[in-house]
Parts: structure tokens; sequence; C-alpha cells
């Protein structure tokens, strides 16, 4: 009896260590979510766009904020997007989850100050759009649609132009 105790024991810790090795190896797969991690904001490029120090260590790393739009920074409410944003997350310390890359090089990535999602806090105060893609108005549809009927930024005034329909007329801004 002792004995098939001992073989049950010993095969249940076998199972958690192979188990903990699968979920290892998948959390290295590409287009895997990667552990989040914590930094300091060292500069905001745009409304959409910061460089983050880990407090880790290491150089400060290009973070594009995922689920939101915000004014290229020579179109009407860009600069004050970056104000903004920079006025919000500027040498704080934040929380990032990496969602993936794009084609300049930077990081997609969720942005956290404390608890708060700082692409939904863009949305809400009306310094972007809910990112869309096809039919999908987005993660903060609802939170667009609030600063639009409060008036709120970019909804103040005229109907604002979508940043992706001003870079397809006048192309990338120049920094």
């Amino acid at each position: 009896m002792r004995r098939l105790r001992a073989i049950a024991f010993l095969s249940a810790g076998l199972l958690v260590l192979v188990h903990g090795a699968v979920l290892a190896a998948e959390m290295s797969l590409p287009g895997q979510a990667l552990p989040p991690w914590t930094g300091v904001v060292t500069h905001v490029v745009d409304g959409d766009t910061v460089h983050v120090r880990p407090v880790a260590g290491g150089a400060s790393r290009s973070l594009r904020l995922l689920g939101m739009d915000a004014p290229e920074i020579c179109q009407e409410g860009g600069v004050a997007a970056r104000d903004a944003l920079n006025e919000r997350v500027f040498q704080r310390q934040v929380q990032v989850q990496v969602q993936g890359s794009d084609d300049y090089g930077r990081d997609l990535v969720r942005l956290y100050l404390a608890s708060e999602d700082v692409g939904q806090w863009m949305v809400q105060r009306g310094h972007a759009w809910s990112y869309r893609f096809r039919q999908d108005p987005g993660p903060y549809a609802e939170s667009e649609r609030h600063a639009q009927i409060l008036g709120r930024g970019i909804f103040a005034g005229l109907p604002p132009e979508n940043p992706r329909d001003f870079r397809r007329r006048h192309g990338p801004c120049t920094r």
C-alpha cells in the first residue's frame, strides 16, 4: 500500500513538472503575450507612442499603445493629445503588457498607470479614437461615444479626421 501511494505521489509530481515545462514553452511561442513588466516613462513622442525604461534595467523601449489611435502630431489635436499623455505618464512608473510589435520596431502594448488603462483614459478625454478594424468598433468604443456626446478634446468642434485618413491624404508627419 505504501508503495502504491509513493508511486502515485511521484506520478503526480512528475505531472506537475511536465505541465510547468509545457506552460513555460507556450509562454515563449511567437504571438503569445509576454509577462507584464514595469518601467518609467522617459519620453512621450505623440498621443499614442512613449518610451519606457524598464525598472529591471536596460535601455528605454519604444511602445505603441494598443486599442486607440491619437491624431498625428501635425494634425489638429495632435499636440494636445501628446501633451495630455505627457502630463499623465511622463516620469511615472507604469505597467506594460506587450502584445506584439509593429513594422516600426515598437512594442504594441496595453499601458497601465496603477490599475488605470492609459489608452482608455486618452479616449475618455477625447484625445484619441477607439482603434477600429473593419466592422469592429475597437475596445474603447463606448468611451469614444461618451467623449463625443460630451464634446471633449478632438470632438469639441467640427468632426475630426481619423488619423488613418489623415496619413493617407498627407503622409506621415515629420518630427
